[in-house]
């Protein structure tokens, strides 16, 4: 049957003009292979994620429908981002969990995200085999005889009630992810796909979908709101999609915020307390399972079998909120069906993760990383160079200073007060190593000049809101740069002045050449010239563009073998990498500003280190309604 007899109607087909029904839309996004309510680096249950807790949602939010059609989507990044999701892409033999998970809760189509392709077409193919209902991918096209385990679009032949009786109707689903994912998996999608605009193909796929006769159109929109979304290409383009004319409700993710919510206040076209983008109801569920979007229609009868939307709603449900004393309570109870289908891989997985490394000294964590030395970061750092300095010697770059750039993969924010790396010294195991670096990165390098280095870390220091000197309690941070950007280049010493302007922009656009942050940029006490040459070890993702660094499109890349950076890091600790002592040393420092307070949000377990602090810099100010621990700090 082709789409246009499935989508053909009679007048027998058509339900009365004026008669009313309704449609609930249910979505979960950037789910991160969050599966159970547990946190496998630290190997204790949280209450704060898991797509066990959404479930017990979802069925809630099903029997609440009433005589509503319900209808249930994922928008993405589901299948990366834990231990055990790393286990379940190497167990081929075995059917995905996540998988197994959607075809259990009746899921009616998945999209993808950026994150989906971390671990190569091959496997992302091998994972979409098992998915029991449809995967959808609208801008990711093949190219030449590429294989792929999605389609451009799906329309859901569904029935509604209306006076007492069932009719038919065609939900039309497109779904679109970031044109920055080629970059970002370039070595495992180059001449592979082609990754087309957002907007462009949604719209085009929307009017496509309406030709073939569906009444509403959903789009799975992977992206996320921002103030600068237009112009082609954009990463964050669900505002300039909205104005889609065929596009009815609009699923947003990636950047792992809240809608509706206040995370998108002030935003033109935007009405945050309502979720509705230039008019369109839409949801963006934050992350890891911790919110469930639900977006109800009133959709009312044509007379000519048509359905057109007159009403809607949009709202988020919540697993959990902040206590008053700092801790979580929970607003969802897990769902047993999935916890017992889950327990084979979740046992096998804290299993993997105890596998003991080697031992440290000190404690490592992430609680300081945006004001302090963060002794984590140096280590990954370490393990990055360690492994460079094995193949420089028969490189371009064989006698130039070696350095290593690296930033932090948990530091709490829109991940909330519990996602802080923190490893105890003593014994660590492979969970610790984990925590360190938690993405499927790989090692890359490049030659950079002393002018391009200069160049990056300006970039980095856009992190750090402009501080007015003599105030106090100003923000340090600026959330509009996302804080895996705030790259740290060790075998430098540098200081960040926070009361200039930045030089760029999150997008990594010039906002004013003359404007500069880094100051007194050395390597080994010589101040950096522009023309210098340097090796600089760092994660492929910021090597492929990740992150808007301008400076790194016009460095030289250095080849090196394919090595995962957890992989590096658990061989420096056992001591089967070299020790590279001159990069754990402190490497930079914010700018002291007389009389000038800041203000920082940490995990509340940082109170367990503030002694590791200078006497005097540090003023606990208590947590927060979120349970965030406010510090001010003396600048």
């Amino acid at each position: 049957m082709t789409a246009d007899q499935r989508t053909s109607t009679t007048l027998a087909d058509a339900c009365p003009a004026g008669q009313a029904a309704r449609l609930r839309i249910l979505a979960t996004s950037d789910l991160h292979m969050n599966l159970g309510s547990f946190d496998y680096y630290s190997d204790r249950p949280d209450p704060t994620v898991g797509l066990t807790r959404v479930a017990s949602l979802i069925k809630a939010a099903r029997r609440d429908a009433q005589d509503a059609l319900v209808v249930l989507f994922d928008n993405g990044d589901s299948i990366q981002g834990t231990p055990i999701g790393d286990l379940a892409v190497r167990e081929s033999q075995v059917r995905h969990p996540l998988m197994t998970a959607f075809e259990a809760l009746a899921y009616d189509a998945i999209g993808l995200g950026n994150h989906d392709f971390n671990f190569g077409l091959e496997t992302l193919n091998r994972v979409l085999d098992d998915a029991a209902c449809p995967v959808v991918c609208s801008n990711v096209r093949p190219i030449d005889n590429t294989s792929v385990g999605w389609r451009p679009s799906l329309i859901l032949e569904r029935s509604v009630s209306a006076g007492g009786q069932d009719w038919p109707i065609r939900i039309g689903v497109l779904s679109v992810l970031p044109p920055q994912t080629l970059d970002w998996d370039t070595h495992f999608l180059r001449d592979r796909v082609r990754i087309e605009d957002i907007v462009e193909t949604g719209r085009k796929t929307a009017q496509d979908l309406r030709r073939q006769g569906c009444h509403v159109v959903v789009a799975l929109a992977h992206t996320g709101l921002t103030s600068n979304g237009a112009g082609e290409l954009v990463e964050n383009a669900a505002i300039p999609l909205a104005k889609s004319a065929e596009v009815d409700a609009l699923i947003t993710g990636h950047t792992h915020l809240h809608l509706p919510g206040a995370a998108h206040k002030g935003l033109a076209g935007v009405d945050a307390e309502r979720g509705r983008i230039h008019g369109k109801p839409s949801v963006m569920p934050g992350s890891a399972g911790s919110h469930l979007g639900i977006i109800d229609l009133d959709i009312m009868a044509d007379g000519e079998g048509g359905w057109r939307v007159t009403s809607s709603q949009s709202a988020l449900a919540p697993i959990s909120q902040p206590a008053e004393t700092g801790k979580i309570t929970s607003l969802a109870s897990e769902d047993a069906m999935l916890e017992q289908l889950f327990q084979p891989q979740h046992f096998r997985t804290r299993h993997e993760m105890q596998e003991p490394v080697g031992e440290i000294s000190e404690p490592l964590h992430s609680y300081f990383t945006f004001f302090a030395q963060d002794r984590g970061l140096a280590l990954v750092a370490a393990a990055q160079a360690a492994a460079l300095r094995a193949y420089q010697s028969s490189t371009s770059a064989r006698d130039l200073p070696l350095l290593s750039a690296a930033a932090p993969s948990k530091f709490g924010g829109r991940a909330g007060p519990l996602r802080y790396t923190d490893v105890p010294a003593g014994t660590i195991s492979m969970r610790h190593v984990a925590d360190l670096h938690v993405f499927p990165n790989e090692l890359s390098a490049v030659i950079a000049t002393g002018a391009q280095i200069r160049d990056w870390l300006e970039m980095s220091a856009g992190v750090f809101n402009r501080i007015v000197p003599g105030t106090n309690h100003m923000p340090l941070r600026d959330h509009e740069h996302p804080g895996h950007n705030f790259d740290v280049i060790h075998g430098l010493t540098y200081e960040v002045d926070i009361t200039t302007p930045a030089r760029f922009n999150p997008a990594g656009e010039v906002l004013n050449p003359a404007h500069g942050r880094i100051h007194n940029l050395r390597h080994a006490g010589r101040k950096v010239e522009d023309n210098q040459r340097f090796a600089v070890a760092l994660p492929n993702y910021r090597a492929n563009g990740g992150g808007n660094f301008a400076a790194l499109r016009t460095a030289q890349p250095i080849p090196v073998p394919s090595h995962r950076i957890q992989q590096l890091i658990r061989d420096y600790v056992a001591g089967n990498l070299p020790p590279e002592p001159q990069l754990t040393q402190p490497s930079w420092r914010l700018a002291p500003v007389e009389n000038t307070h800041v203000l920082e949000t940490t995990g509340p377990a940082a109170r367990a280190h503030l002694s590791e602090l200078p006497k005097g810099l540090i003023q606990d100010r208590g947590l927060d309604a979120e349970s965030f621990l406010h510090l001010s700090i003396a600048l």
